[in-house]
C-alpha cells in the first residue's frame, strides 16, 4: 500500500503562486517505481487531469489549460512530488489531488490508470 498526503494549497489572488507537494510512504515503497500525477476536481465537475511525470522524471504532460503556467517535477530521493503554479487564475480553483501508479513507467493522463490517491488539497484562487 502507499499513502500519498498533499500540501500547500491555500487561498490567493488571480497572479500569485502556489507550490504543491505529495509524499508518498508505504512500507516497501520504492518511489522511483511509480508515475505520479496531479488531478483537481472544481464544484460540480469532473475529475480532471493537471499534470503527470514519468518514473525518472525526465517525461512530463501537461493539460492544455495550465501548460505554460504549471511546472510537475519530483523528487525520489524524497519521496515526493510537487507542482508550481504560477499565474494562478480563478478557474484554477479546485481540490488538487495526487496519484500514483505502479503499473506504467511514462507519463499517464487517466484517472483509472492511477492506483493510489491522496485526500486532496484545496486551492482557491480569487479575483
Amino acid at each position: 500500500q502507499v499513502q500519498l498526503v498533499e500540501s500547500g494549497g491555500g487561498l490567493v489572488q488571480a497572479g500569485d503562486s502556489l507550490r504543491l507537494s505529495c509524499a508518498a510512504s508505504g512500507r516497501t515503497l520504492t518511489f522511483s517505481r511509480y508515475t505520479m500525477g496531479w488531478f483537481r476536481q472544481a464544484p460540480g465537475k469532473e475529475r480532471e487531469f493537471v499534470a503527470g511525470i514519468s518514473r525518472s522524471g525526465g517525461s512530463t504532460y501537461y493539460a492544455d489549460s495550465v501548460k505554460g503556467r504549471f511546472t510537475i517535477s519530483r523528487d525520489n530521493a524524497k519521496n515526493t512530488v510537487y507542482l508550481q503554479m504560477n499565474s494562478l487564475k480563478p478557474e484554477d480553483t479546485a481540490v488538487y489531488y495526487c496519484a500514483a501508479s505502479p503499473r506504467w513507467s511514462g507519463v499517464r493522463y487517466g484517472s483509472s490508470e492511477y492506483d493510489y490517491w491522496g485526500q486532496g488539497t484545496q486551492v482557491t484562487v480569487s479575483s
